[in-house]
């Protein structure tokens, strides 16, 4: 006789426990308990957030102490900047360890709490301005975030290697997988042989991975707390594989990502990277782990609302903060008494004399000038 499903056999235990719940008047504590194993997952994830930003301010601050040294060291020579990196590593396990704890359509959209609470920190520890666009941004954000947590998919796995296998051969999961292959070699295509480096296709190629990333890490936090709280999971094959597939996925993101970050301004790359990167977790999420199976559709029209209200929270906080910080790129001397000068020292960076010497006929012509004045 064949097995049952990992998923019947959830559904018969949910069926089990509710059964349990009305006779014994005990179902209110059981969702009490859900929800509170969900808020746990929360508080890890917003935590870890706000940690990561406290890292990458530290990490910024260091590197400009060192600027403003006479003989500047090595960043990895300061204790400072290793200080933000162990806080970043901190971080990470935090949201590592939320996914163990929530669904994936709850932890992703969370990554808005790293963007805003950099933002705060910037102002309190490296003296930038706090625009009224960014008070805006944060209030945006907040709410969405509210909006997410109370409308998030209230739903609870036990992610156990039974689970993961089931649903790795799901067919929802494979035509997924082949569409989302098929899509990251086409993009794969233009951008190494027909050179074309676009943000969109920098970014599309790091949110394709970032759902496989987001797969993994449940699936390999899901058996581990599995394993410390009922029945040990590390014995299964689909646990090195899931394994794996996190570590690829992560290391050919940064590629991709530092990529788009060396082309183009950091404040264009981190809200579409939120926007791409949210959206493709949660489809991932949905898809893999089906966790808005069952959800009525005015919860998950007030979800999609409160993504909304995070990626233009992120937008607005990131908008323009680089850019107030230019230095001018030229010198213009026609405010010198005496001095009527038109030209600028420095041509314009977009025209096709940047970094070419003036013609010196110029230069002859003026001190000709002046020898028939004098």
């Amino acid at each position: 006789m064949a097995a049952a499903s990992p998923a019947v056999d959830e559904l018969s235990r949910n069926f089990t426990y509710w059964a349990l719940g009305a006779a014994n008047g005990s179902l209110s504590g059981a969702w009490y308990r859900r929800n509170q194993i969900h808020l746990l997952g929360v508080l890890l994830a917003i935590l870890g957030n706000l940690v990561m930003s406290i890292s990458l301010n530290i990490q910024k601050y260091s590197h400009v102490q060192l600027a403003h040294q006479e003989h500047p060291r090595p960043y990895f020579k300061s204790a400072l900047w290793w200080v933000g990196a162990a806080l970043m590593a901190v971080g990470e396990m935090g949201n590592f360890a939320a996914y163990g704890f929530a669904p994936i359509t709850l932890i992703a959209p969370l990554g808005c709490m790293s963007v805003t609470g950099s933002a705060i920190i910037s102002v309190m520890f490296l003296k930038e301005n706090l625009r009224a666009s960014d008070l805006l941004g944060m209030t945006l954000a907040f709410a969405g975030t509210y909006l997410l947590v109370n409308f998030a998919p209230d739903r609870n796995q036990s992610i156990s290697a039974r689970t993961v296998q089931y649903y790795f051969v799901g067919w929802q999961f494979l035509i997924y997988v082949i569409l989302e292959i098929l899509i990251f070699c086409t993009l794969l295509y233009f951008h190494k042989r027909k050179g074309m480096k676009h943000m969109v296709i920098l970014l599309t190629l790091v949110a394709l991975l970032a759902s496989l990333t987001v797969i993994s890490v449940k699936a390999v936090s899901g058996m581990i707390t599995f394993s410390v709280t009922e029945k040990m999971q590390l014995t299964y094959p689909i646990f090195y594989i899931m394994f794996i597939i996190m570590i690829a996925s992560c290391v050919f993101q940064v590629k991709f990502l530092s990529q788009a970050t060396k082309l183009y301004d950091t404040t264009m790359v981190v809200p579409v990277n939120h926007l791409f990167f949210t959206t493709s977790a949660i489809t991932a999420g949905i898809i893999f782990y089906q966790e808005f199976h069952g959800a009525a559709f005015l919860t998950v029209f007030i979800y999609i609302f409160g993504c909304f209200l995070s990626f233009l929270g992120v937008f607005l906080v990131t908008r323009n903060r680089e850019k107030e910080h230019l230095p001018q790129s030229y010198i213009d001397f026609g405010n010198i008494p005496g001095k009527q000068m038109l030209d600028k020292i420095q041509p314009d960076s977009n025209g096709l004399s940047y970094g070419t010497l003036p013609d010196g006929s110029d230069s002859t012509k003026s001190q000709s000038g002046e020898k028939k004045e004098v």
